[in-house]
């Protein structure tokens, strides 16, 4: 029967007839979603949240990389839907679970979301069916967690179902890369779970990279996350000396990236922020504590990259104090940017969260401007924060704060207007002299 449960669900998928339930429409499942339903699957998208649920069946989408127009085609030809209701799942062939996996208080691994979701799997769980984990997690996670789980129905992976692992690796407002056009890592558990994994995402993405084992391709996220984090946190700690060397950092990178080997650019900024890099290097620190092996150069730049908006506070009342005569306790500053990054709407993790906090800490006021985020919703770490809103942006607004942070560098801002109206800034993303906007009050921290 192992065989005859492969050979259909691997004819069905073919057929482009195997029903694809996503669970999570967020930034990953949501794209996800509409990208395996433009393929010509029908989809069954799940989620926990009926706000989500009202607007998909309205026809709007909530996330940037998908627009009302993708979402309504795929509505109108009948092949997305979504629910709250996970007893659907019975009627899915292929289940992809696309969920959070944040860090607890202590940096450990949250994966509450993921093992709720395998057991609202195994709820419905049948003979016949491909189940994907899309979250990030470290190495072991598919294969001890979601499979254990699953195997409490008494079904048998690679027997009576099949699991594999394939990261997601969404970039929020990147124009160029989309879902399908992402290189897609693939695993199962087996070979005929890898061969169903190769067969259905090469039917949704234009190409497929498969790996040998699920453990290898959460390795592999992982090791895409630690690599930028590391270098990230290389050139923030740089940033700092050659700022004390009266060196510009921003400079020595351009100069460098002009070696046509050998060198990466890599960018200091106020601190990490997104749904991976500030998270999933921790993954593998906790996992290897299991093997009594150390990860120093990850927890190092875990360190340096988590002090950034301190130095950047510290930068700022410093600057108050050289060139307004001004301690910061007295201060009121504007935040430019709430998002983690330029050009999009997503605050995850986002530094200038703590930034604010920072300022206020020190007994300054702040305030934020940011053209894609209207209001501060609840977070976890952040809460006191919530329901703050973006101020008006004009000369008004701004010539009422003492200084003005830039944070995040979105394209639609007016950056000669601002150097205009504001008495001092402290720019963390060197826009100012990318832009050629040269100004005596303008220091980069």
């Amino acid at each position: 029967m192992t065989s005859l449960h492969h050979d259909r669900l691997l004819e069905s998928i073919s057929a482009r007839q195997a029903r694809v339930g996503v669970i999570g429409l967020g930034y990953v499942g949501l794209p996800l979603a509409v990208a395996v339903a433009r393929s010509g699957f029908p989809v069954t998208g799940f989620d926990i949240d009926p706000a989500k649920i009202v607007a998909l069946d309205d026809g709007r989408s909530y996330i940037e990389a998908v627009t009302d127009e993708a979402l309504g085609r795929e509505i109108a030809a009948g092949r997305f839907r979504s629910t709250t209701d996970f007893s659907d799942l019975g009627q899915c062939d292929v289940i992809v679970i696309c969920v959070p996996t944040p860090l607890t208080r202590h940096r450990d691994p949250d994966l509450s979301f993921v093992e709720g979701t395998a057991r609202s799997t195994a709820a419905t769980l049948r003979s016949g069916q491909l189940v994907v984990l899309e979250s990030t997690t470290y190495p072991g996670t598919t294969d001890g967690i979601v499979r254990s789980i699953l195997e409490e129905t008494g079904l048998k992976s690679g027997e009576d179902f099949f699991i594999g692992f394939s990261p997601e690796r969404e970039d929020p407002g990147n124009r160029v890369f989309e879902t399908a056009s992402i290189p897609k890592i693939v695993a199962g558990d087996g070979p005929r779970a890898a061969a169903l994994m190769q067969h259905f995402y090469g039917a949704v993405v234009k190409t497929v990279v498969p790996v040998s084992s699920n453990a290898t391709a959460e390795a592999v996220k992982l090791t895409e996350n630690i690599f930028r984090a590391v270098n990230i946190a290389l050139v923030n700690e740089l940033k700092v000396v050659y700022e004390a060397m009266g060196i510009d950092i921003w400079e020595v990178i351009e100069a460098a990236k002009t070696k046509p080997f050998g060198y990466m650019p890599f960018y200091p900024g106020p601190g990490l922020g997104g749904h991976c890099i500030p998270i999933d290097p921790f993954y593998l620190t906790w996992k290897s504590r299991e093997y009594e092996l150390p990860t120093r150069f990850i927890e190092l730049a875990g360190e340096i990259n988590s002090a950034m908006p301190r130095h950047v506070v510290s930068r700022l009342a410093e600057a108050l104090d050289r060139r307004q005569g001004k301690a910061l306790s007295r201060s009121n500053v504007l935040v430019i940017g709430l998002a983690y990054k330029k050009n999009v709407p997503d605050i995850r993790e986002s530094p200038s969260l703590r930034l604010i906090e920072l300022i206020e800490e020190r007994g300054g006021s702040a305030a934020f401007y940011d053209p894609h985020v209207e209001e501060i919703p609840s977070t976890r770490e952040h809460l006191p924060l919530k329901g703050r809103r973006s101020i008006p942006f004009n000369e008004e607004s701004v010539r009422r704060f003492d200084a003005v942070l830039i944070a995040t560098d979105h394209d639609g801002i007016d950056y000669k207007a601002l150097a205009d109206w504001a008495p001092l800034i402290v720019d963390t993303r060197n826009v100012f002299a990318r832009l050629g906007i040269v100004a005596d009050h303008v220091v980069k921290a």
